[in-house]
This record gives structure tokens, C-alpha cells and sequence, in this order.
């Protein structure tokens, strides 16, 4: 795999495809070709099927049926048939479409998986997919469709279904088109199968690994947020940074409770607000776990993250396939479309989700509740009773963290059999996938609460002041330094524009959620707080 400097081209070879290079493509509409070494590797292979191809042994995929019909005996004048018709009848998936860069990232890595010579598609045939990705032609793939085993097949068969210019396609401007239009429009020609290809198609896990790979990226980046909001949170609740220390931490060595108190430290380093309560006359010796224990919550989700990312990639160096074309020439029926590796790793980042958003609610109604929030205003409210302030923006987090605990539940539990109990045991790894995805987008929203609401508490605190990068990270929010200093400056994109000006009365809370929301996503905040310290992991 090699990316430009511009992240815009990624070679596709041999060998394990990089997921930074998949969310390129997938994300950011990087182009791909294929290198010298997958041509080469693509052409053995297909050359090991066109011999047999010509005798009358039974090869499964090449001239057997499939699944509970792999008994049935298909005679050489009926094999591409057999091809276009397991394409055409697996392009059976239902619902709404799923997003454009699931589609692309799944498509990416079935072309990395046909770049490695052990499918035995013609060149032809891998080309065609790559034009699709560089043509920006998007096929129409479902919510529902797949079980997790014998690979994504509805989800794959659709993308295959498009190079045969059948189906429907979203080009690269968004509009829906008939796929033999759109290929037309792009000057493609389309495909016809020859003898296992539609099966070399469709029979992988690249729906499953894309949605984990889109998810880790996100969340290695979100877990940073959310050692921000905590240190917003725990300054602005006048605690104390004591249970971080690294002495302390270090008793108990998991790395990602290290690297999140370690940020935590950083972050709260030479706080005005912190050491004014660091005083003989404070009795306070330790504070909530929502607060004390941000660093082993966040730090275990890490932990979690970076086994998911240890599983992602193993599953991007593996050719799934089958049958499967071995190094020394052999076809071989083999089980690995199985999707368990990837449904578990699925399963397990949406607890952990779960808990960090979790968490996040704990210290965001912490702030609003006059009891516990020492010394602020109820709610963070300009005149509590006349003003709610941010009661409602904490019901809108625990309505979000109660949809995540459900879907937290594993779907990898869960096995309905298929194909005539042929298929008598299947992941359901796609539905761990598309519900992560969910709670992906949940957590992103509650951290964002918790930061717009702590740079409210922070600014009632005033005149302290809290450390530079949470300074930083509060003054992002107010979007200070723009030349819009208005939440309501529809001209700028969303992560440009200020999230609140000034503690006030009531005003319309969504926009200021969505900002924050947005700027989480574009990582402006985060550059924001990093510009200001040397490192935050």
C-alpha cells in the first residue's frame, strides 16, 4: 500500500491494504490503482481457474452450485450463467442505503482482497471495481441483507451488481441513476462474469471490516474529547487532579489508563480555578468516581479500541475467500468468511461506548445540579426559574446514553440459520457493524454537550481562569478570533462558527449543540487544544 503525500492515490499491491488508506478512499475519494505486483498476482491466479474450467470435476463456485446447491453439477455451457445468476439473486438486500463511505470502504478492501491473487478473477474484472471507486459511482447497498457469515454477500453482491451496469448507482454528485447509465456516462463498459467470479465477488467480510475500521478511526479521536471534556468538567467542579497522579496511575499498569490520565494532567496543569481550592481550609479528599475515575473508563475504551485495531488489522492481511486459491496452486473450500473475529471486536467497542458516554452524562448533570455543582447556578441558568439553561440539554444525553446501553446488547450472540441449514451458524457481524456506527454518532453528541456545558460552568467561574489548553479548547467554543463572533452566521461551516458567546438567559440550544458536534468531527477543537501543549494522546 502506498499513499501520496497529497492523500489522494493509494496503490493497492499484494499485501495488506493500510486502514488509513481505506478511510482515504472511503472518506476523502482517494483514487486507487493496482500495482505491478497485483496484476501479476491477479493473472496466475486466474490462470489456475481457467484450466479448470475446462475439465468436468466438481470445483465448488466454478462448476457447482452454492451453498445448500453446491451438489448440483453445472455443465461448462452454463457456468457464466451460473455466475450473473448468484449476483442477480444475492443482490437481495432491503431498507434504507447505507452511508456512500461504507459502500466505498467496503469496495476498497474487496479490491485489495482480489489484488492478491488468491480469487482468481480476470484483470478485467478488478479493474472494473477500481473505476467504480475512481469514477465515484457508489451502488445502492442496503440496511439489511447480510448475516455476517460467507461474508457480507447481499451488501457485496450489490457493488458487483453494478459492474454488470444493473441495479442502481449514486454518482460521484449524489444522484440516483440506473448503474448501466451511469457507467455509460462515465465511458465504462460493463462487465460479463466468467467462471467464479461472481463468487469471488461477494463472498467476504469487507462490510463488517470497513464499518470497524471507519469506527476506530473515529473513536481513537473521540477518546481524546473525552479526556478533554473530563478535565473541563473536573476543573469547572472544583476537583482535584491528586488521583491522576503518575505514581498512583502506574500501581495499575493498563497503557490507555496511562495515556487518558496522562492527558488529564496536562490538561489541567497550571489551572487558576484548581489552585484556588488548593487551600488547608479545603476538606474535600476526593471527588465522584464520574470525575476521579475518567482515566480508568476511558482508559480500558482504549484499551478496547486498540485490540479492535490489532483484529482490524490481521483481517486486512487476510484473503477471504472461498474457495481460495492457495500460494501453491491448490483451490480449497475454507471456513474464513466467517465473521466471528470481526462481529465479537464490534460488539465490544459498542460497550465500551456505551460506558464512556455513560460517564460523560454522570459529569454533565453534575455541572447543572446546584447540590453538587459547588457554588454554581442551577442548571448553569442566567436566572434559574425564568431560565432553564441546560436541563433539557442533559434529558437530550441520557436520552442518547440510554439508546446506547441497547445497543450495546451483542448482536454476535445471535445466530438465525440460512441456506437450508447449510449456513447453520452465522455471525451477524453487519448488524454489530451498523449498530456501532449508531452509537459511534451517539457518543460524539453527548461528549459534545458535556464540552459545550463545561465551557458555560468554566465561564461562571471567572475572573479564575482555567489551564491555557482547556482555555483553548473553551475559547474553540466560543469560536473567539473568528470574524463571526454570532452563533447565528449561516455563511460559515458549522465547525467555523461559535457554539455560545457569553453565559445569558435562555437561548436556542441545538445550533450550539450541533457546533460543538461539528467541531468534534472536524477536529478544529482539537487542534484547538493540541496548538497550546506538546502532546495529547
Amino acid at each position: 500500500m502506498i499513499v501520496s503525500d497529497q492523500d489522494t492515490h493509494v496503490a493497492v499491491g499484494t499485501g495488506p491494504l493500510d486502514a488509513d488508506a481505506v478511510v482515504a478512499i472511503a472518506r476523502h475519494d482517494a483514487r486507487v490503482s493496482l500495482t505491478t505486483e497485483a496484476w501479476e498476482a491477479i493473472a496466475a491466479s486466474r490462470a489456475i481457474i481457467a484450466e479448470l474450467a475446462s475439465d468436468d470435476a466438481a470445483h465448488y463456485g466454478v462448476s457447482t452450485g452454492f451453498g445448500a446447491l453446491a451438489t448440483r453439477h453445472i455443465p461448462p455451457e452454463r457456468r457464466s450463467a451460473l455466475q450473473l445468476s448468484l449476483i442477480r439473486s444475492h443482490a437481495a438486500g432491503s431498507g434504507p442505503e447505507v452511508e456512500r463511505e461504507v459502500t466505498r470502504a467496503l469496495m476498497a478492501l474487496r479490491l485489495s482482497t482480489l489484488a492478491t491473487g488468491h480469487t482468481g478473477v480476470r484483470p478485467e474484472t478488478a479493474q472494473a471495481l477500481a473505476d467504480l471507486l475512481n469514477h465515484g459511482l457508489t451502488p445502492v447497498v442496503h440496511e439489511y441483507g447480510s448475516l455476517g457469515c460467507s461474508g457480507d454477500l447481499a451488501p457485496l453482491a450489490h457493488c458487483a451488481l453494478a459492474l454488470l451496469g444493473e441495479g442502481s448507482v449514486r454518482d460521484a454528485a449524489g444522484q440516483l441513476l440506473p448503474a448501466g447509465d451511469a457507467l455509460a456516462a462515465a465511458g465504462l463498459q460493463p462487465v460479463t462474469l466468467a467462471e467464479k467470479e461472481g463468487l469471488a465477488l461477494v463472498n467476504g467480510t469487507e462490510g463488517m471490516l470497513g464499518q470497524l475500521i471507519l469506527a476506530i478511526h473515529d473513536l481513537e479521536i473521540l477518546l481524546t474529547h473525552a479526556d478533554i471534556a473530563a478535565a473541563m468538567s473536573v476543573d469547572a467542579l472544583l476537583g482535584t487532579d491528586a488521583a491522576f497522579a503518575t505514581d498512583l496511575i502506574a500501581m495499575r499498569p493498563h497503557r490507555g489508563q496511562a495515556d487518558s490520565a496522562a492527558n488529564l494532567r496536562t490538561l489541567l496543569a497550571s489551572s487558576e480555578i484548581m489552585a484556588s481550592h488548593r487551600t488547608p481550609e479545603c476538606t474535600r479528599v476526593q471527588d465522584a468516581y464520574s470525575l476521579r475515575c475518567s482515566p480508568q473508563v476511558h482508559g480500558a475504551a482504549r484499551d478496547t479500541v486498540r485490540h479492535a485495531r490489532d483484529v482490524a488489522e490481521r483481517e486486512l492481511s487476510a484473503p477471504i475467500d472461498n474457495p481460495v486459491i492457495t500460494p501453491d496452486g491448490r483451490v480449497e473450500s475454507n471456513g474464513n468468511f466467517h465473521g466471528a473475529p470481526l462481529s465479537y471486536v464490534l460488539d465490544f467497542l459498542a460497550i465500551a461506548v456505551a460506558d464512556v458516554a455513560s460517564l460523560s452524562e454522570r459529569r454533565t448533570d453534575r455541572m447543572l445540579d446546584a447540590t453538587r455543582n459547588h457554588g454554581l447556578p442551577a442548571f448553569l441558568a442566567d436566572d434559574p426559574g425564568v431560565d432553564s439553561g441546560h436541563m433539557i440539554a442533559q434529558y437530550t444525553s441520557a436520552g442518547i446514553v440510554s439508546e446506547l446501553k441497547r445497543l450495546a446488547a451483542p448482536a454476535s450472540v445471535d445466530s438465525i440459520p440460512s441456506s437450508a441449514m447449510q449456513e447453520d451458524h452465522v455471525s451477524m457481524g453487519w448488524a454489530a457493524a451498523r449498530k456501532l456506527r449508531r452509537a459511534v454518532d451517539g457518543l460524539t453528541r453527548v461528549l459534545g454537550i458535556e464540552l459545550l456545558t463545561a465551557a458555560r460552568a468554566l465561564q461562571l467561574r471567572a475572573p479564575l481562569r482555567p489551564s491555557a489548553p482547556i482555555a483553548a479548547a473553551c475559547s474553540a467554543i466560543r469560536g473567539d478570533g473568528h470574524a463571526s463572533s454570532t452563533s447565528d452566521d449561516e455563511s460559515a461551516p458549522a465547525h467555523n462558527r461559535p457554539a455560545v458567546s457569553e453565559p445569558g438567559p435562555d437561548r436556542f440550544l441545538t445550533p450550539e449543540i450541533d457546533t460543538v458536534v461539528a467541531q468534534i468531527r472536524a477536529g478544529t477543537l482539537l487542534e484547538a487544544v493540541q496548538s497550546t501543549v506538546d502532546t495529547v494522546y
